[in-house]
């Protein structure tokens, strides 16, 4: 999570140039387009988790054995998102998000399963204050709770500079130059996931029945080791976008260091926009399809 001032928002609220591959704006590209909390195509939120598969991670990696994130919970999560103050900034209440310090994780669930239909089929809210100072997550979705598959990723960010939230000049992230990550959009607006890209992607995965989305904290210490455990890096080498590759994986760079009790990825909630129906609905729906089959055929008699 971010300090929470409006000086340090206004900080960060400078405007780079737009220049990365995955900027919604181009066309063909509305699939990457930020979803608002009140979109009409929402059709539930996460309703609870999983407490086996959820996990806080430290303030600082580099100090594994040193204090956890604390700040919310993870009843924090469920539910409509409720991040975005009255003010126009994230809101400071814990109540509203759960801060999952590095590389922590939160495996949500749903009272309906979530199918791979028309566009995004989930959204991801977290709760950045603008639109350059991003903090990451890996999403990974599960249709039996124990097999999980991570959405393909990919983090064109600069490695010469960490990114880091105390330094001005150094402290934001282009969007247009990460794919494949919650955490793309200031708060109110979700980052969208479609599983059309999972297709395929196993046999123990319906794209058709997903119940289960974890959301695991981006490490974006440039400086460390991905061998050591202290660096996140990206799909790239198996990742495509519109017939492009992206070569070899990259480190991920993100704000780090984040050692504070509301360190790392601040989830807000987990927005469903495609849904497999109840099987009563689908009995209706059957029905009604065949009363209507019925009467074309009376009116060609």
């Amino acid at each position: 999570m971010k300090r929470s001032s409006a000086l340090f928002a206004a900080l960060c609220s400078v405007v780079i140039a737009r220049a990365g591959p995955f900027d919604a704006t181009l066309p063909g590209r509305e699939e990457l387009a930020a979803i608002p909390a009140n979109d009409t195509r929402i059709r539930g939120w996460a309703t609870g988790y999983v407490a086996a598969q959820t996990q806080r991670g430290p303030i600082d990696v580099t100090d594994p054995t040193g204090p956890q994130a604390t700040f919310g919970t993870p009843q924090s999560t469920l539910g409509p998102s409720d991040a975005n103050g009255s003010d126009g900034f994230p809101s400071t209440d814990p109540t509203k998000v759960m801060s999952l310090g590095d590389a922590g994780f939160i495996t949500l669930t749903f009272d309906q399963a979530i199918a791979n239909g028309p566009g995004p089929d989930f959204a991801v809210f977290e709760n950045a204050f603008n639109d350059t100072f991003l903090e990451l997550a890996f999403v990974e979705v599960s249709s039996n709770g124990t097999d999980f598959f991570r959405f393909p990723n990919v983090s064109l960010t600069p490695l010469t500079v960490q990114i880091d939230q105390l330094d001005p000049l150094h402290d934001k992230i282009d969007a247009t130059d990460i794919d494949g990550f919650a955490g793309k959009y200031r708060v109110g607006r979700g980052t969208p996931f479609d599983l059309q890209r999972l297709v395929g992607r196993s046999a123990q995965l319906d794209v058709n029945g997903v119940r289960f989305v974890r959301i695991q904290d981006v490490i974006g210490y440039i400086g460390g080791s991905v061998a050591g455990g202290t660096a996140s890096a990206d799909s790239a080498a198996s990742y495509q976008f519109f017939g492009l590759g992206f070569g070899q994986n990259h480190l991920v760079n993100d704000p780090w260091r984040t050692d504070f009790i509301s360190g790392g990825f601040d989830l807000d909630a987990v927005a469903v926009l495609n849904v497999v129906p109840e099987p009563g609905v689908l009995g209706l729906l059957g029905a009604a399809s065949l009363l209507g089959i019925a009467r074309c055929r009376r009116r060609l008699r």
